[in-house]
């Protein structure tokens, strides 16, 4: 993004702009490439999650075991050349294991005693928080400040994060047992959910060839951090037509059983609809699918494919639904044939 003389931030010129756009489209390509040396199948959950990083934001994936959630962020780390964290959580995890602490300190000359702020985890570029569903509120919640402010305060001190900074979490789908589920407002700070599932049978042929053998694809760099803090700068600066915005609000809206108007069946299967950080996220990560394909604007195309991860965290359903068997999946695709396109705004 461009500065005018007083160092306010301006758009970018129309060429420079779409010079930009197409390095975020070939480093798009180019890391596709280099995770298809480990991870097998997967297309959409792999354009998911880097449309969220090129966008700046945190990423939830759930799933059942064995379907590549660790070695995908792992995978992402090594191609973008990022300091990369896990965190295993569990039951006995104390806000302090992440975030850091305060230790008292001795100057061995002086006898002087202080205060020494010892860094958490957190302080990295991408931060995996494994099962985050497995350890109490009280430690979930020292993510919140974290992933909303990208710093962590302590002893009224406060201390920025690397950039750029990503929480990317995960979850075993099928599992409730001894887990603690995310509070709504926690949960909204994830940008996008991401459902990974088991492979086809002849994509798990070849996952079960590729790993029992001798040779294991070697990941090369693809691209750097401070390339990833221009392209999300670049996101930004995509265009979403007004008559776009407008249909993204309205998408958002319908899912609310409390707002007039909303279809029925939002009323009979919705206990609470999603907020305007739905909104927002749907309208970046949009933005960040155009921008993967070299597009200075987005479609009603690049919103119908944001929906489903944006919003499949930010709606939960009511026992009705429960017991009619209805998913959020099948919520949202209900809502986007309820909900009609602007005109001129289908292409794509």
């Amino acid at each position: 993004m461009a500065e005018d003389r007083q160092g306010k931030p301006t758009t970018l010129a129309g060429r420079e702009r779409q010079a930009v756009l197409d390095r975020v489209k070939q480093a798009h390509e180019g890391i596709v490439q280099e995770l298809r040396k480990v991870i097998i199948g997967e297309a959409d959950p792999i354009r998911e999650v880097l449309a969220a990083m090129f966008a700046g934001g945190h990423c939830m994936i759930q799933g059942p075991p064995g379907t590549a959630k660790t070695i995908l962020i792992a995978s992402l780390a090594k191609v973008m050349n990022l300091e990369f964290k896990r965190i295993q959580f569990t039951p006995d995890l104390m806000p302090s294991d992440i975030s850091g602490t305060e230790i008292l300190e001795e100057d061995r000359t002086t006898g002087h005693r202080f205060i020494k702020f010892v860094k958490g985890p957190v302080f990295c570029n991408i931060l995996m928080a494994d099962e985050i569903n497995r350890t109490p509120p009280k430690t979930q919640a020292a993510l919140l400040e974290v992933m909303q402010e990208k710093q962590v305060t302590m002893g009224g001190e406060t201390y920025p994060l690397p950039k750029p900074h990503y929480v990317l979490a995960t979850q075993i789908s099928m599992e409730q047992e001894g887990t603690y589920p995310l509070p709504e407002a926690q949960q909204d700070r994830f940008m996008i959910s991401i459902s990974m599932e088991y492979l086809p049978e002849d994509e798990e042929v070849e996952v079960v060839r590729r790993s029992t053998g001798i040779e294991i694809g070697k990941l090369e760099q693809v691209i750097s951090g401070e390339d990833l803090l221009e392209f999300q700068t670049a996101v930004r600066d995509v265009t979403v037509p007004p008559e776009l915005g407008r249909y993204v609000v309205d998408l958002v809206a319908a899912s609310r059983p409390t707002v007039e108007g909303c279809p029925d069946f939002i009323k009979d299967y919705v206990a609470w609809g999603a907020g305007l950080r739905a909104s927002q996220n749907i309208a970046l990560i949009a933005k960040s699918f155009a921008a993967m394909d070299g597009r200075a604007v987005a479609t009603a195309a690049d919103v119908r494919r944001a929906i489903v991860p944006v919003l499949r965290h930010r709606i939960g359903l009511s026992f009705r639904a429960e017991v009619d068997r209805v998913s959020v999946e099948e919520i949202i695709r209900r809502l986007l044939e309820a909900v009609r396109e602007p005109a001129g705004a289908t292409a794509g």
